[in-house]
């Protein structure tokens, strides 16, 4: 009985937060909101490989489902759970279940670090050494604690005046429930000086602040306080690549945004801004990721009428 009720609870949840989605987010694509760290998402059509950054923040759908590609792990989720991510992460997301009658429909609220930091430090939980990392992304079944907490944030968009006072306190509930889950534990690592998640979340940064600058292992290893093995294994343990492989895609999903975005630029220009001295292997590195040569790439896309921007 108590578990019926719980479901039903979910569902009531799920339906609202739909409703709330649909309603501020009429258009196809991602859509920006009055609540800077709120985004919300909508699709009436499964989609075809989209090559995104996820940047750390918290994923809930509220219909349809989603399966994202992180290296070679493949992660699927829907109505019924939630996905996190920890830090900076080039993916490849599709998504699998949405009609015109029924969108998919999900919420994005991107968090930073210290705000991590801040709710571990006012629980009882305490870090007590350092761990192998984690997993950068996480998939968990959701919860109606949490399911409330994030409707409740939704909800705000139609109440502007209380925005400033009350998301700030809805923000931090939604991450105690999330450090509460399955995983949390995982997650609060990214957060805490010392741990290993920690210290790959800050050469993770460093990568993506100077992503078009040669990648020096000896010299990130340094930064981490790590071996370049230690550091390698470390990186590989959050990110499912090797920091070449992850500098590789940053570089390559910025080429692919500037060459949409710009159609003044070449692709030998953009291949040399984003850190390729050699258009040949630009090229070829391209078409390995993408599929195609840059051109010819960025023609079909233009050319799709299914292209929506906001998605990439």
């Amino acid at each position: 009985m108590e578990r019926e009720t719980t479901n039903n609870k979910i569902i009531e949840c799920q339906k609202e937060l739909a409703s709330l989605i649909s309603k501020h987010a009429s258009a196809e694509g991602k859509q920006h909101t009055i609540i800077p760290t709120l985004q919300l998402l909508r699709a009436s059509n499964v989609s075809e490989h989209l090559h995104s950054i996820y940047e750390p923040s918290l994923i809930v759908i509220a219909q349809g489902s989603k399966i994202v590609m992180l290296g070679d792990e493949a992660y699927q989720y829907d109505a019924a759970s939630y996905l996190v991510s920890s830090v900076h992460l080039p993916i490849v997301g599709r998504i699998i279940e949405a009609t015109p009658q029924k969108p998919y429909l999900c919420v994005q609220i991107n968090f930073r670090t210290d705000q991590i930091l801040d709710v571990v430090k006012e629980t009882d939980q305490i870090w007590t050494g350092k761990t192998d990392s984690g997993r950068g992304l996480v998939v968990n079944k959701t919860n109606t604690a949490l399911l409330d907490a994030v409707l409740r944030f939704v909800r705000l968009l139609d109440t502007p005046q209380d925005i400033h006072m009350l998301s700030p306190l809805i923000t931090r509930e939604i991450l105690y429930r999330v450090l509460q889950d399955d995983q949390g534990n995982v997650i609060k690592q990214f957060a805490i000086n010392g741990s290993h998640s920690h210290s790959i979340g800050k050469i993770i940064k460093l990568i993506n602040d100077d992503f078009a600058k040669p990648l020096r292992i000896e010299e990130l290893a340094s930064k981490a306080n790590m071996s370049t093995s230690s550091l390698h294994s470390q990186f590989k343990r959050v990110t499912a690549m090797s920091p070449l492989q992850y500098q590789k895609m940053i570089r390559l999903q910025e080429a692919r945004r500037l060459l949409l975005t710009d159609s003044s630029m070449d692709a030998a220009d953009v291949g040399f801004q984003v850190g390729y001295e050699s258009p040949s292997q630009f090229s070829r590195e391209y078409a390995r990721m993408f599929g195609l040569p840059p051109i010819s790439d960025v023609k079909q896309l233009r050319d799709s009428l299914s292209l929506n921007l906001s998605l990439i």
